[in-house]
């Protein structure tokens, strides 16, 4: 039963993103549990086949993780069974070290990174953009959304579309009375992270009341699972608004707006924009953020997604050759692999930032000895 669930889950995420490529289902239909209760069985299954890799986390990568690893598996023969669970998910699965990667939009917290308990590298894989989507089938134009307009809607302020903030920013637009309805993630959620560490960052009142996290308390709103569940809420709800990945509005021919940024311009999420939030210095360790941007054609609500994996790749029998398979996909990801990031509206990794990523993948190690 659980694998028919899974299958279905599966399935039906095809369907809403009209994504090419694929991912092998795994074997546990409750593998978007927090808890990980039943994460254990999911990875047991293929601990033993070095020729298959488990992978779980983050929603927002996954149109992109979709196509790269069914690719992958064309060049290599290499199977890769990437759970679409949240970012959350991802990391509570690597903590305990059921799958061989986690991939997370936001990078551990000190208490993640304490229940890790040895270091865990993060391997950037792209930047993508987090757009604000609505559904307003009788508005044609693309509506502005102002910091100050977000934050007063999701703290529950401005409720009808027609409020006097919104119609002050979209002059000659003919908005409807329509009720407002938010929508936002109800799983551990990297996508979170992002969109509200630029909450905080634009409104006082948001970073003192709610703050920022991969799982926040929201003050308004319903709650969906996953990029594709919150996009299903929106679609599915008249006055609907929520944040989502650009590539599930766009795969979804979704409504999405313009956001003004730090320079007062009203910028359109896409992969320009996106290159431009991104286009920073990075740290050695890469974790970055980097929500309102200073860059004048940046779109401020924007992020790096991460491939986690243990420092020390020797643990729980691995073998050499299970551990090296990870080294070498994730390697063709931040370099061949990149090919595919702007036809599904994710910004590739600057030359700058592979560099980063190399670097950071040479520090892989199986019994303390280097695996590149």
């Amino acid at each position: 039963m659980k694998i028919i669930t899974t299958i279905k889950n599966v399935f039906f995420a095809a369907l809403l993103l009209g994504v090419t490529g694929s991912i092998t289902p795994g074997c546990n239909g409750n593998s978007g549990k927090e808890s990980g209760s039943d994460s254990t069985s999911t990875a047991s299954s293929g601990t033993n086949d070095d020729k298959t890799l488990l992978g779980a986390g983050s929603t927002f990568v996954y149109p992109l993780f979709s196509k790269q690893f069914s690719e992958y598996n064309k060049l290599t023969g290499l199977k890769i069974n990437y759970q679409s669970i949240g970012s959350g998910g991802g990391i509570l699965q690597l903590t305990n070290k059921t799958v061989d990667f986690g991939d997370s939009d936001a990078p551990l917290t000190e208490e993640q990174a304490q229940k890790m308990g040895v270091p865990v590298l993060h391997i950037p894989m792209c930047s993508g953009a987090v757009v604000i989507s609505y559904n307003l089938p009788e508005v044609k134009d693309t509506l502005k959304i102002s910091p100050e307009v977000l934050a007063e809607i999701y703290l529950g302020k401005i409720t009808k579309w027609n409020d006097a903030k919104i119609a002050a920013i979209n002059a000659g637009v003919k908005l409807p009375a329509t009720p407002i309805v938010i929508a936002h993630r109800s799983d551990g959620s990297g996508t979170t992270n992002i969109f509200t560490d630029y909450l905080c960052k634009v409104n006082d009142e948001w970073k003192t009341k709610v703050g920022k996290g991969t799982s926040v308390n929201w003050p308004q709103g319903i709650g969906g699972k996953g990029n594709e569940g919150v996009a299903g809420l929106i679609k599915q709800t008249p006055g609907g608004i929520g944040y989502i990945e650009l590539a599930y509005a766009v795969q979804n021919k979704m409504a999405y707006a313009k956001v003004q940024n730090k320079s007062g311009n009203y910028i359109t999420p896409n992969i320009a924009s996106t290159s431009a939030a991104s286009n920073v210095q990075l740290p050695a360790d890469s974790k970055i953020f980097l929500g309102n941007t200073d860059a004048a054609d940046g779109y401020p609500i924007s992020g790096f997604t991460w491939a986690l994996i243990y420092q020390e790749q020797n643990y729980n029998n691995r073998s050499q050759e299970r551990a090296q398979n990870v080294v070498k996909l994730l390697w063709w990801t931040i370099h061949d692999g990149q090919q595919f990031c702007q036809g599904l509206n994710y910004a590739p990794l600057s030359p700058a930032a592979v560099t980063v990523a190399e670097n950071i993948l040479k520090s892989a190690t199986f019994n303390a000895k280097p695996l590149m």
